[in-house]
């Protein structure tokens, strides 16, 4: 099944662009794995994570490991299909296809 491209500006920023990519690959992550990998601070990192929650992206569980209080992360259903039909519009784009869905034409 393809994904029908649709750009998300939620998604788009870099940082959470990356976030996305990076829990995409997996099923969930711990805070401190994305944080090492995206070589954020975890203010920033929590910040882009917050946005992705807000909108549906991310889901953050917090679990005790090795006495010590952790947070993981993973994508939602939605966050999923988001950010796939994002990559697919951004595939558009560079592809040079029409506008995706969401996006106007552009006009030479």
């Amino acid at each position: 099944m393809t994904t029908e491209p649709r750009f998300d500006p939620t998604i788009h920023a870099p940082n959470r662009l990356r976030i996305c990519a990076l829990l995409d690959a997996v099923q969930s992550a711990e805070f401190a794995t994305v944080q090492e990998k995206l070589d954020v601070s975890a203010s920033v990192l929590s910040k882009h994570v917050a946005v992705l929650v807000d909108a549906g992206y991310v889901q953050q569980r917090r679990a005790t490991r090795n006495t010590r209080q952790r947070v993981w992360l993973a994508l939602t259903d939605a966050g999923r299909t988001a950010y796939q039909a994002h990559v697919a519009a951004l595939r558009a784009i560079v592809a040079g296809d029409a506008a995706p869905s969401g996006e106007a034409a552009a006009r030479p």
